[in-house]
Formats: C-alpha cells, structure tokens, sequence
C-alpha cells in the first residue's frame, strides 16, 4: 500500500498565506513599536522568521524571534526560549506553529509564556486542522481543514520550494 501526497498549498499559495498573517499580526498591533514572535522549534521557528521578513516589509513594527523548545513527546518537560522572560514582560506576543493538530504543543507554549505578564498574546499557525483536543485557538491562520484522524499534514518551509501535503 503506497502513501499518496495530496498538495493542499503550493509555494505561491504558502507566500500569499504568510504574507495576510503578517498583514493580521500587524493590524492587530498596529500601536506598538516591537513584536515577539515565538517560534515552536523547526516548522514554527522557519514561519516565524517568515513572519518577520514580511512584517519588516509591510510596516515599521520591530519584530524580535524567539525561538521555543517544546518536547513533543514529554510536553511536561521544561520548555526553554532564546529570550529572557524579563524581555517579553509587558510585551505583544505571537506564538507560531506551522500545524495546530490537537492543540497540545500551543497549549503548553501558551502556559509558558503565562508566568510573566503580557500585553497581548495571540496564536498563528499556517494549517488549522480542528482536532483540538485542548481549548486553544489560532488567532491567525493561513488555511483550515478538517480532515480525519489519520490524515497527517506535512509542510515544508526549508529550501526553495514550500509545499504543505496532507497523507
């Protein structure tokens, strides 16, 4: 039995759907003078500097990266970012993934960035998949499908060509 690849965005579809988060993290904070974005590890942290490259295009926010370490597979595990908390305090925040699947990896990204306070927190992920099994939600979102539990999505944001599959 062979494994088929159905292409649910395609490069060009994958750079216009980056570039309306940006828009929407933008107007959503179109008074401040920097942003965090809080990129999950690999597919999130590449978004994120994604995110930023258009937001530095679009408007004159000051994106800062943060890059978040979540175990995947121990979530209860210490999570770790490239910031000091004292450098987010009373800051806007987005928490970027590329895949919101059951809500798990935001909800503990989401619980960490809660032990300082913040003036805003918001969520972006490229794929929406509704199967949350936690009550989490992205804020910003290039595309949402509902698919079956034993559909997988895969994205690819490293390299030249950028392609989101569902198998």
């Amino acid at each position: 039995m062979s494994i088929t690849k159905n292409i649910i965005l395609n490069h060009q579809e994958i750079q216009h759907k980056i570039r309306r988060i940006a828009y929407q993290i933008y107007e959503s904070n179109v008074y401040e003078e920097d942003i965090i974005l809080a990129g999950i590890e690999s597919n999130g942290y590449i978004l994120a500097k994604k995110l930023k490259q258009n937001l530095e295009k679009i408007s004159d926010l000051k994106p800062v990266l943060c890059k978040v370490k979540i175990d995947k597979k121990n979530p209860l595990a210490p999570i770790t970012t490239s910031l000091n908390q004292d450098e987010y305090i009373n800051k806007s925040i987005v928490l970027v993934d590329d895949v919101l699947n059951s809500g798990s990896t935001l909800i503990y990204g989401v619980k960490h960035f809660l032990d300082v306070p913040l003036k805003q927190f918001k969520t972006a992920v490229l794929v929406n998949r509704n199967h949350k099994k936690y009550p989490v939600k992205a804020d910003f979102k290039g595309i949402s499908l509902s698919t079956s539990l034993s559909e997988h999505i895969e994205i690819i944001l490293s390299g030249k060509t950028h392609e989101a599959y569902l198998k």
